[in-house]
């Protein structure tokens, strides 16, 4: 089986060769196994080792002066030029060997009416999106390769717009700001959506829907209030995008447990990223509760096994998931949890990545 048949097989609960690996990496990372395999691309490097990946296709956005302002809606990590294309300013920052864009001062943080939604000047607008660099890259990738895209989100752009404080308390202080708000980045995004898979029909396997809605310890709001103002949302895209044949991969970190059940009847088909360090995200349990409505994709601990672990830590890690989250031989997509960073020793990675290849567990 090629890595697209692999993804694919598991997605229709069909019998596969191997469990598939994927990776989540950083640029500088994807740049260190290219060195490591002496390979001029990502598409060589995925080769060289062997990896099953789901290859991201992110929809990038012109500002009216021709200047990219970032391709992905949820995240500046791989954004260009001093603003994302929401409008949001951007900084960069060094960090040891890490390079990314950091959000810097939301820019409707002073706008507390729906009224004053109409003078902002930075709502995206559909015909600028990048259409066929998109459909460029998932024409080629996908032979081989399962192609996800966009990157849509709803939450995770508003705390960008109003601040993350903020956000929280619009919550409760300031509801009918948060639905004016959202409406906006629903409404355009679902337009951006509804080009696009016209456009790249036939060359898309999902869509990557991004919300984080929990933290380390807990949610980061009551699931009476996700299921007010995000719910509907999540379900109105997942119909979206299954009435275009596709399949939606849903990412939240951290502590999501509450919320899961309610997130999966929206319709989401694979679920990411799989925190098992966090309360109440057991293998185990998600295993047997979710494990024949949901594919698992990731598992494996990315903030402290991947980067500062031996070797024999993360084959042990890694064999915990397939076990576990594999169970019956189906149903998992390992992968690290998030981007691998900058520094992760690239043993680490290969040994990831090997024991998948030769795993003879179920």
């Amino acid at each position: 089986m090629n890595p697209k048949e692999r993804i694919l097989a598991v997605l229709n609960r069909q019998p596969v060769d191997r469990l598939p690996v994927d990776l989540w990496h950083t640029p500088e990372v994807a740049a260190a196994l290219r060195k490591h395999f002496q390979v001029a691309n990502d598409f060589a490097m995925w080769r060289a080792l062997g990896l099953d990946k789901i290859v991201w296709d992110f929809m990038d956005y012109r500002t009216e002066a021709g200047e990219r302002a970032g391709g992905q809606s949820g995240a500046g990590a791989e954004s260009g030029g001093e603003r994302t294309m929401w409008g949001v300013p951007l900084q960069n920052i060094q960090a040891g060997e890490a390079s990314y864009a950091e959000f810097g001062s939301a820019p409707l943080a002073d706008s507390n009416s729906p009224a004053s939604l109409e003078q902002y000047p930075w709502w995206p607008k559909v015909e600028r999106f990048d259409y066929n660099a998109a459909v460029a890259l998932a024409q080629k990738a996908s032979p081989d390769y399962a192609v996800i895209g966009p990157w849509v989100s709803c939450f995770e752009i508003y705390c960008q717009l109003r601040g993350l404080e903020t956000a929280m308390m619009d919550l409760v202080e300031n509801p009918e700001l948060v639905e004016a708000i959202l409406d906006r980045v629903e409404a355009i995004q679902t337009e951006m959506m509804k080009k696009f898979f016209g456009l790249a029909k036939g060359h898309l396997d999902l869509v990557f829907i991004s919300d984080d809605i929990a933290g380390q310890k807990s949610l980061l709001m009551s699931p009476r209030l996700w299921q007010t103002h995000l719910q509907p949302r999540l379900k109105r895209w997942c119909d979206l995008i299954h009435t275009h044949g596709l399949r939606v991969f849903y990412h939240t970190d951290g502590a999501a447990r509450p919320l899961l059940k309610p997130i999966l009847d929206c319709g989401v088909d694979v679920l990411n990223p799989i925190q098992h360090a966090c309360p109440g995200m057991s293998l185990v349990e998600l295993k047997k509760e979710f494990g024949t409505r949901v594919v698992f994709h990731g598992g494996v601990d990315n903030q402290s096994i991947l980067p500062r672990g031996t070797v024999e830590g993360v084959r042990a890690e890694v064999q915990d998931c397939l076990r576990i989250l594999g169970a019956g031989g189906g149903g998992f997509i390992c992968s690290s949890c998030h981007n691998v960073q900058p520094g992760t020793p690239l043993e680490n990675i290969l040994a990831m990545v090997d024991t998948v290849h030769h795993w003879k567990g179920n």
